[in-house]
């Protein structure tokens, strides 16, 4: 068994939880602003079912993962059940404000095949930046969809 990474990130986007949850939900999309997920396969007929496939630094990894938990504009929880171990979850906090603060926590079993490459402390730092710039990417996305006209 190998060594366990986790990571969170959180940042505050300037929409409602319900928005923000809706363009989250959309796992297929996440590849627009997720730079290393290369794609997200929703299972036909399970929909708690997802196939995943990372590129990142000349190497591939792919998994399948499991939503263990969905409780809609709060939180979504998963963890793999093939392929690369891997688990983690999304929650989403309504701000006063009417914004939306998300935070990100995602664990991994280091692999075997990076093991002897890379100090994991040195990995963990770089997946932590990696994190927060996707999650920046996220909000900004979010913000985008949010500027919708006001119907008169």
């Amino acid at each position: 068994m190998g060594r366990w990474l986790e990571h969170s990130v959180t940042t505050e986007i300037a929409a409602p939880v319900e928005r923000v949850w809706e363009v989250w939900s959309d796992l297929e999309a996440m590849p627009r602003w997720m730079r290393w997920i290369e794609s997200v396969v929703t299972e036909p007929g399970n929909p708690d079912l997802t196939d995943w496939t990372l590129a990142a630094q000349g190497f591939r990894f792919h998994w399948k993962a499991r939503i263990t938990q969905r409780v809609e504009a709060q939180q979504l929880h998963w963890e793999s059940v093939g392929g690369l171990p891997t688990k983690g979850g999304v929650r989403f906090y309504p701000q006063p404000d009417g914004s939306t603060a998300v935070k990100l926590s995602v664990s991994y079993e280091l692999p075997g095949i990076l093991a002897p490459l890379m100090e994991p402390t040195i990995l963990g730092g770089i997946v932590t930046k990696e994190l927060q710039a996707n999650l920046d990417r996220f909000r900004d996305l979010v913000e985008e969809r949010s500027v919708e006209p006001i119907a008169s």
